[in-house]
Formats: C-alpha cells, sequence, structure tokens
C-alpha cells in the first residue's frame, strides 16, 4: 500500500522509515483535514481516500461515518470542545483539532464504540502525527470529557436561532435565514434533515426496462428496493452496495440520481422529436434523462462551461445508448453566439448555486458558504436566466432550478424574471403523474403556479427548486 502523507510531520517510527497501516480513523482523519485545508468535497476526497487506503467493507464504513458525523455535527463539537480546550482551539494545529473533533463524535453520537477505545486510539495517532506534548493534551482534554459526559449537553436555548444552531449543529447566519424564510417549524425540521444520512436512488431507464423489472433485477444482484412516490423514474435502495458497480447500471439500465433532480427533467416534459438545450449540463445525469423522455428522437444540446466535462456527459449517453446528445462547451451566458435564438422547443438551466439543498451529501457546505456567496452566485443566475430565455422558441418551455434553499436564487430569481420579460408566464400544466405524486406528499399547495421548492425533509430527498415557465407564442 502507498503510505498516505500525514497531516503533520511524523517524528515517530514513520519518519525512521517503518512503514504504518492506516487505520479507518485515520483515512477519516486525512479526509477531514484535507476538506478543511484545501476546500475539498467531502464526497469526493473520501472516495479518493477509500481508494487508496486497504480498509475492510467494516472500516471502510466507520471512516465513511467519522467524515460525515464529523462534519455535520462541527458546531455542536466544537461547543463542547471549547469548555475543555483551556487555550482554546483556534492555536491548536489543524490537523489536531479534526482529531479532536472525530473523537468527541465517537463518544456522543456513536454508541456501538466504546468510548475508551476511541480515546486509546485517538492518543496512538497523536503520538504518531505529532509528538508525546500533543498526545498527552489530546489525553487530557478526552479523558475530562469521558469523567464529565453527562455535560456533554446543548444547552436550552430560548433563542430560536441559537437552540437550532447548536442543537442540529448548523451556522447560525444559515439558521436566521431559514427562520425568516421557512419559519421555525420547517427550519428546524430542515436543520434536523440535513444530519440524516442521505437515501439511495436509481433513475430506471425506461427505454430499457420498466420499475418491477428493475426491482427485479436490483433484487438479483443482491439490491432491496422499491418505487419512489415522488419521482416517476426512479427507486429507492434500501440496502446494497455500489450502485454505480452493479451490472445494472454498466448495462445501462438505470442511473445514480436524487429523487428530487429526476423531477427537473420530468417537469420540463420534453417529447420526441423535440429540440431541447441543457445549458449547465454535466456530468449529465439531467441531459440523459430528457433524453431518455424523449425516446432518444430529436436533439439535446448539452453545454458545460468546462470542456474536460464533455466527456462525462459523452460516457453517460453511450452507457444508456443515447444518440440524440450533443455535446458542447462555453459559457451558457453566450449561447446564443453558437445556437440559434428562438429556435428551442425547451430549455432546461440548472443554475449554478449555493447548494444548500445537498447539505446531507456535502455537510461541508455549511462552513464553507455564507450570505456573500448566495448574493454573488444570485448574479450569475440573473444573468444566465435571462439568456436561456433568448433560446427558446415562441410558445416553448423554460425550465429553471437549482439544489438550493434560498429564496434569492430562487422565488426571488423567478419574479425578477419575470418582471423583465413580460413574454414569459409560469406554467402550471406539469405532467398529470407527476402533480398528483407531489400533491400527495404534501410538495404543493391545491393552487400550484408552477414552482416549487422541495425541502430535504419531505422525504429524504434533497433540497431543490423547480419553476417551469412558458414563452407566449406569437
Amino acid at each position: 500500500m502507498t503510505k498516505r502523507t500525514p497531516p503533520a510531520a511524523a517524528t515517530t517510527g514513520e519518519a525512521a522509515g517503518k512503514r504504518h497501516r492506516a487505520t479507518s480513523r485515520e483515512v477519516a482523519l486525512d479526509t477531514l483535514y484535507s476538506v478543511s485545508r484545501d476546500k475539498a468535497f467531502s464526497n469526493l476526497q473520501l472516495n479518493k481516500a477509500l481508494q487508496t487506503a486497504d480498509l475492510s467493507r467494516a472500516d471502510a464504513g466507520l471512516a465513511t461515518e467519522l467524515v460525515y458525523g464529523t462534519l455535520q455535527r462541527r458546531n455542536t463539537l466544537d461547543y463542547w470542545l471549547a469548555q475543555f480546550v483551556s487555550k482554546g482551539l483556534q492555536r491548536l494545529e489543524p490537523w489536531v483539532v479534526e482529531l479532536l473533533r472525530m473523537s468527541v463524535y465517537q463518544i456522543v453520537y456513536l454508541d456501538r464504540i466504546p468510548p475508551h477505545a476511541a480515546v486509546n486510539e485517538a492518543v496512538q495517532i497523536a503520538k504518531r502525527r505529532g509528538h508525546a506534548g500533543i498526545a498527552g493534551m489530546v489525553n487530557g482534554v478526552l479523558r475530562n470529557m469521558l469523567r464529565r459526559r453527562d455535560e456533554l449537553i446543548v444547552p436550552d436555548e430560548s433563542d430560536p436561532a441559537q437552540r437550532i444552531a447548536l442543537q442540529h449543529s448548523h451556522p447560525l447566519w444559515l439558521v436566521k435565514l431559514w427562520l425568516k424564510e421557512l419559519g421555525e417549524a420547517e427550519t428546524e425540521a430542515v436543520c434536523a434533515a440535513g444530519n440524516v444520512p442521505p437515501s439511495s436512488s436509481l433513475r430506471i431507464n425506461l427505454r430499457r426496462l420498466n420499475r418491477d423489472e428493475a426491482v427485479a433485477r436490483l433484487s438479483e444482484e443482491g439490491c432491496e428496493a422499491v418505487a419512489s412516490a415522488l419521482a416517476p423514474a426512479g427507486v429507492i435502495v434500501t440496502s446494497g452496495g455500489n450502485l454505480a458497480d452493479t451490472i445494472g447500471f454498466r448495462d445501462g439500465f438505470w442511473t445514480v440520481q436524487d429523487e428530487s433532480s429526476m423531477l427537473v427533467a420530468e417537469a420540463a416534459d420534453p417529447q420526441p422529436g423535440m429540440r431541447v438545450l441543457d445549458c449547465c449540463a454535466a456530468p449529465g445525469g439531467k441531459t440523459a434523462h430528457l433524453a431518455e423522455k424523449m425516446n432518444n428522437e430529436g436533439t439535446v444540446w448539452a453545454n458545460d462551461l468546462h470542456p474536460h466535462k464533455q466527456k462525462l456527459i459523452a460516457a453517460q449517453a453511450e452507457r444508456l445508448g443515447l444518440t440524440c446528445i450533443k455535446t458542447m462547451s462555453g459559457d451558457a451566458a453566450q449561447l446564443k453566439e453558437h445556437l440559434t435564438v428562438d429556435s428551442m422547443d425547451v430549455v432546461l438551466l440548472d443554475a449554478p448555486c449555493s447548494g444548500l439543498g445537498v447539505i446531507r451529501r456535502k455537510p461541508e457546505i455549511k462552513w464553507t458558504k455564507s450570505l456573500q456567496d448566495i448574493d454573488s452566485v444570485a448574479q450569475v443566475q440573473q444573468r444566465l436566466l435571462a439568456s436561456a430565455a433568448q433560446l427558446v422558441k415562441p410558445g416553448g418551455t423554460l425550465v429553471y432550478s437549482t439544489c438550493t434553499i434560498a429564496r434569492s436564487e430562487n422565488e426571488l430569481q423567478i419574479e425578477q424574471f419575470l418582471k423583465e420579460h413580460p413574454d414569459y408566464s409560469l406554467d402550471p400544466n406539469w405532467p398529470a403523474p407527476l402533480l398528483d405524486n407531489l400533491r400527495l406528499a404534501g410538495a404543493i399547495p391545491p393552487d400550484f403556479a408552477g414552482m416549487v421548492q422541495l425541502l430535504p425533509n419531505l422525504a429524504g430527498n434533497d433540497g431543490f427548486f423547480i419553476a417551469r415557465l412558458r414563452r407566449q407564442a406569437e
């Protein structure tokens, strides 16, 4: 096994050339440190770490739990640690802070791990990666916390924002934003859902098999699955291994995709033979879904800003047997220079956004985003939306979607667009099966106008916003 670079310079056997086989906790620590230091995405960094580590399935599962759990609960963990680290967390080396956070997470949240085992392992890691002084400090802090375990509670704050931020470990600015836009009950439910492990779901390629057939095939591959209550082409996999490593995935029978993300193409409802544009397409999941719904008849232009991502989209199309997809690369705000204006039956703008709807998948988003980020990306969205609108033909459809929960990126974005584009209006005429599913789930009101904010506490889905607009016919 290739030895991983430790977070801090080793001063023990590793420095002398002795090889040490990484444990699940060390893999988790390396990942947490990289996410903090390099602003890496937790899912990508963890996958990379697990591919290079020789861990058993159980140990890989523990490393995964430690990474996501520690990131999810960081605010609460830091609140407790601040009471036991006399000189303050900010004065410790960053890798030591991550080690302490990870260890306290085990002590408080993981019943299956004996607390003393978590402490002993942390001390050993500190010895290998630091020095005796660091190991002593880690040992002292964690054993003191064990002795005073009953003090590791969240105080009953009278201020709702403070209470929710500590209880559900979200940044205070975000909790205040959601309190203003969603109300207290919904905000608490959304924050709680953000700490729940995401479900696994697949979009079935209905050109090749139906959902019942897909469930049967998944069962043959050792997976338990049920039909999605939200997405007409979706199934929820309740148990199984790596879904991208199944025969059905390789053979193009299904695609790994969240339920909420599947609803975007369903709302767009493209028909066979249409001219369709996906403005920000990579990695191509929604592009492929559009083409599947068109029965591979017509043309789907898939554009992305980054040229190298064209290969990701093309690979999706090839795996799924879709030949109607044409890839291109460029700024989505300048697509009218490459495509004919007023020419597309359907244009999808799955806009860049703050990503606040996928916190359960990428919990580091809570700690890296800010109100300023929301304001900045909202300006980009406004520019892209105005550009995309020029490519829709009269009578055509424009679909705007994001994976976030912020009115300035979603509802207010659409309201501003409609003020500036009187030839557009919200279109509530979504496919009837989709509307029925959304109503049964309580996601839309009886007077549905054509846009919906899906929240992660709805049915374990990602937080998504979808608006369907119709351009006035000439």
